[in-house]
């Protein structure tokens, strides 16, 4: 047939906007595709709807040529395929076909631990630290352990709080947290030094905000650009 050119008015009448398609189901896969699984959807012919479910499948592959032979992306994609069609389809599938029920189903929210310590600076880790400390018998390691507790709790605290903090501050929060369990407010225990504390705690602080510096490429090539040339003795 002699091609006829198209009207102008025709053309523009014809038109599609986004606003008045049906909204897709997969977006990644396009319009085109869309169309093409309800096209298919609609075929009568079963043998022939099977034929064109598996060309369809290949053509979803080949966005993914890198995955299409992999037998869990083909399970993968003859999902999507059922799952765009909106469950209308009635092919072959060489997997189980999934339900619209299962697809709903939502996992369960899960329950995240509420703690609202009245210490936040000290963490949670303390507190469980603390309350292994407390089922311990007495003992010069149960002693052990609290000191390294109370030595943490104090670089904490200054980790968080920029200031200076004495031992006795640090044993009423230890004797609170505790429960008046632990009692070291009349005990002579020293703890670790503020300022060595400080000391380590910048350190640290250092390392984590260094990174490593790359040379730029030009200072490279200028670098072996000023090399001087070999030059062999005679």
């Amino acid at each position: 047939m002699k091609y006829e050119r198209e009207k102008p008015g025709d053309v523009v009448f014809n038109l599609e906007y986004n606003a008045e398609r049906t909204p897709l189901i997969i977006p990644e896969y396009g319009r085109h595709l869309q169309k093409l699984i309800d096209q298919a959807t609609a075929i009568e012919d079963r043998n022939e709807r099977n034929k064109a479910a598996k060309y369809i499948i290949q053509v979803m592959g080949s966005l993914n040529p890198h995955l299409r032979d992999v037998p869990d992306f083909q399970h993968k994609l003859w999902d999507q395929l059922f799952i765009m069609s909106d469950f209308r389809i009635e092919v072959d599938s060489p997997y189980p076909i999934p339900s619209r029920e299962v697809l709903r189903l939502r996992p369960d929210p899960l329950a995240y631990p509420q703690n609202f310590p009245k210490y936040r600076f000290y963490g949670n880790n303390i507190q469980y630290m603390i309350n292994v400390a407390i089922s311990w018998e007495d003992s010069e390691l149960k002693d052990a352990l609290i000191k390294v507790i109370a030595n943490h709790m104090k670089k904490s605290y200054l980790s968080w709080n920029k200031d200076t903090v004495t031992d006795a501050v640090i044993f009423e929060h230890l004797y609170e947290m505790s429960n008046g369990t632990i009692n070291l407010i009349e005990s002579r225990e020293e703890l670790l030094g503020t300022t060595e504390i400080m000391r380590t705690n910048k350190k640290t602080s250092n390392k984590l905000n260094q990174q490593p510096q790359q040379q730029p490429q030009y200072q490279k090539k200028n670098q072996n650009n000023n090399k001087k040339p070999f030059k062999k003795k005679n």
